[in-house]
C-alpha cells in the first residue's frame, strides 16, 4: 500500500507548518555541523542601498550625516575599488548568486526566474543558518521560495516609499509609475500592496521587519539581507529629515563636489595623485533663482533619504547589542550601482505637492548624480567608475583591523565565495535537479586579513551596449560594442582621465581577446 495514500493532505500539512518544520531542520543541521570546541560561526549581514553615489556617505567624503556608517567604517575596512554591474537587477542577481548576471539570465532582464544558480539563502540555509531577507528583490521569484526563512518586501524595481499601493482615505494619491508592483510577506503575494500603517516609509519598515526577525532567532547563526530601495527615486523623505538639510546645497554643484573631493583626500580615502575628473554638470550661476531653489531642494530630499538609512542602521546596531550578537557579526554595506542620472516624468504627478512628499515623484538627475559620484565620471548604466564603483564598508570585530583601506578590486560575485569560507557552507554542483553554474567570485577573507592582497583574475561588465574589463591595474571600457576600447591605468588614474589606448595597443588587444572569449561563452549557451 502506498503510504502517501494514508495522508492525502501531507503537502498541505507541510505547507501549513512550513516555518516550524524549517526551524527544526535548521536546528538539527546546525547541531550536526558544530563542535563545542569550535568557535561560533559568525552571523552575516549584508546591507544594500539603491542608486547611491560613491561620495554620499560621510566616510566616503560626503556632508550627509551618517554617523553609524561612519563608525562602522572607522572600525572596519573601506574599499576603494568594489564593483557592481552598473544596473540594479544585474548587480543584485550577482550579489545573491556569486556568478555574473549573464550566468543567471539577468544580464538584460529581471522578468524570468534565476537559472542554474543557488542563492545565498539556499547555500547558508543548508549550512544551518537562519536566513532572513527584508527589502527589495529585483526579480520575479519570491525569496521565500529561494532559501529565505522569512521575507518582507518588494519583488520589483522602484515604488512609492510612503505607499506602494492604492490611495488611502484622507491622503493624496501616491505618485507612482505602476500600481501592479508585487510585494511579498513570506509566502503571501500582494498586487498591489497598500500598507495599513499610516507611518509606513520603506526604509523604516524594512528595518522593522529585519529587527523582528533577529528577535525571533534564538539559536542559529543568522544571515540577514537588508536591501533598502532608498535613495532610488522617487525622492521621498520625512519632513523632519529634509529640514536638516535646508540651505545645505544652496551654493550648488561645484561647491559640494570640490568640498567632497577635499575631504576624500583629508581622510585618506584618495591619494594625493588622484585627479578630480572634469565635471559634467551645468554652471550653477547660469541657473535662475527658481531653478537653483528647485535643484537645491532635490538634493535636500536625497540627503534626507540617506540620513534616514543611517538612522535605521543605528537601530540595527542597537538590536545586535541587545541580542549579544555585536562581537560575532560581519556587516557589509554596499550600493548596488552609482548614483542615477535617470529621469522619471509622470503624467499623474502633482507638481504642486511638496518635494519629497507622497504625491510627487522627483528624480536626482545627472547634474547631482555627477556630484554624488565624486571623483568619478558618469553614473548608473555606464561602465565607467561612476557607474560601477560602489562604496563598500566591511566591519567584523577582531577580524578586520580598524580604519583600514584597500585597493583590492572586489565584485558583488565575491560575496558568495566569502560567506562560504566564513560559514563552512558548501557550494553545490547540483541543486533541486538543476546543474549549478560554478562560482565566479573569490573570497574576500584574504583581503580582510591583508588589505594589500592582489587579484589575479579579470572582472567583466556588459550592460546594454556598455562593456568593460579589468585585469590587475588595466581597464578597458567602451559605450558601444563597435567603439574603440579606451584603456586606463587604474592604479595611477582611477578617475579615468588619461586614455592610454594609443600608447598600449598590445595591451588593448590582449584584454579585448579575453573579453571576446568571455562574451562568446555566453553567446554559445
Amino acid at each position: 500500500m502506498n503510504k502517501l495514500n494514508k495522508f492525502p493532505n501531507m503537502a498541505s500539512f507541510f505547507n501549513h507548518h512550513r516555518s516550524i518544520i524549517y526551524v527544526l531542520l535548521l536546528s538539527l543541521n546546525f547541531l550536526s555541523c558544530t563542535n563545542e570546541n569550535e568557535p561560533a560561526r559568525p552571523n552575516i549581514i549584508v546591507i544594500s542601498v539603491d542608486d547611491m553615489g560613491w561620495s554620499d556617505l560621510g566616510c566616503y567624503g560626503g556632508e550627509i550625516n551618517t554617523p553609524n556608517l561612519d563608525q562602522l567604517a572607522q572600525k572596519g575596512m573601506r574599499f576603494r575599488n568594489f564593483y557592481n554591474a552598473g544596473k540594479c537587477f544585474p548587480s543584485r542577481a550577482a550579489l545573491l548568486t556569486g556568478v555574473y548576471a549573464h550566468d543567471s539570465g539577468y544580464d538584460q532582464t529581471h522578468t524570468n526566474p534565476l537559472r542554474n544558480v543557488v542563492t545565498l539563502g539556499e547555500v547558508l540555509q543548508e549550512a544551518g543558518y537562519a536566513t532572513y531577507f527584508s527589502g527589495k528583490h529585483h526579480g520575479i521569484e519570491n525569496p521565500y521560495d529561494r532559501g529565505f526563512q522569512r521575507f518582507y518586501g518588494l519583488i520589483d524595481g522602484a515604488f512609492n516609499h510612503f505607499n506602494p499601493g492604492l490611495q488611502r482615505e484622507g491622503e493624496p494619491k501616491p505618485a507612482q509609475k505602476r500600481i501592479d508592483r508585487k510585494w511579498g510577506i513570506d509566502s503571501i503575494i500582494y498586487i498591489p500592496y497598500t500598507p495599513k500603517e499610516r507611518d509606513f516609509y520603506s526604509t523604516d519598515y524594512f528595518t522593522n521587519y529585519a529587527l523582528d526577525y533577529l528577535e525571533e532567532n534564538k539559536s542559529n547563526p543568522f544571515f540577514l539581507y537588508l536591501s533598502y530601495t532608498a535613495p532610488h527615486d522617487p525622492l521621498m523623505a520625512w519632513p523632519d529629515d529634509i529640514v536638516k538639510y535646508k540651505g545645505k546645497y544652496d551654493l550648488g554643484y561645484d561647491h559640494i563636489r570640490k568640498e567632497r573631493f577635499k575631504k576624500q583626500r583629508s581622510i585618506g580615502l584618495l591619494d594625493e595623485n588622484v585627479t578630480l575628473s572634469k565635471p559634467t554638470y551645468k554652471n550653477w550661476d547660469s541657473l535662475s533663482p527658481t531653478e537653483q531653489e528647485y535643484e537645491a531642494s532635490v538634493m535636500e530630499v536625497y540627503a534626507a533619504m540617506i540620513d534616514r538609512i543611517d538612522q535605521n542602521i543605528g537601530r540595527l546596531l542597537r538590536k545586535l547589542e541587545e541580542i549579544n550578537a555585536s562581537d560575532n557579526t560581519i556587516i557589509l554595506f554596499v550600493s548596488d550601482n552609482g548614483a542615477s542620472a535617470e529621469v522619471v516624468e509622470l503624467n499623474n504627478d502633482d507638481d504642486n505637492a511638496p518635494r519629497g512628499s507622497i504625491a510627487r515623484w522627483t528624480s536626482l538627475k545627472k547634474d547631482w548624480a555627477n556630484v554624488s559620484n565624486t571623483p568619478f565620471r558618469f553614473y548608473k548604466n555606464y561602465n565607467y567608475e561612476g557607474g560601477i564603483n560602489s562604496p563598500l564598508i566591511a566591519y567584523w570585530p577582531k577580524e578586520i583591523q580598524p580604519n583600514t583601506f584597500t585597493n583590492y578590486p572586489g565584485h558583488f560575485i565575491d560575496f558568495m565565495a566569502t560567506f562560504i569560507e566564513i560559514s563552512g557552507a558548501t557550494y553545490p554542483k547540483n541543486f533541486n535537479g538543476e546543474e549549478i553554474t560554478p562560482l565566479r567570485g573569490k573570497s574576500l577573507l584574504p583581503v580582510f586579513k591583508n588589505p594589500e592582497t592582489k587579484r589575479e583574475d579579470p572582472l567583466f561588465w556588459e550592460w546594454r551596449n556598455s562593456q568593460a574589463l579589468r585585469l590587475n591595474n588595466w581597464k578597458i571600457v567602451r559605450n558601444a560594442k563597435n567603439d574603440i576600447w579606451e584603456l586606463y591605468d587604474m592604479e595611477n588614474d582611477p578617475t579615468e582621465i588619461y586614455n592610454l589606448q594609443e600608447k598600449h595597443k598590445d595591451t588593448v588587444l590582449t584584454l579585448n581577446n579575453i573579453f571576446a572569449d568571455w562574451v562568446l561563452k555566453y553567446n554559445q549557451n
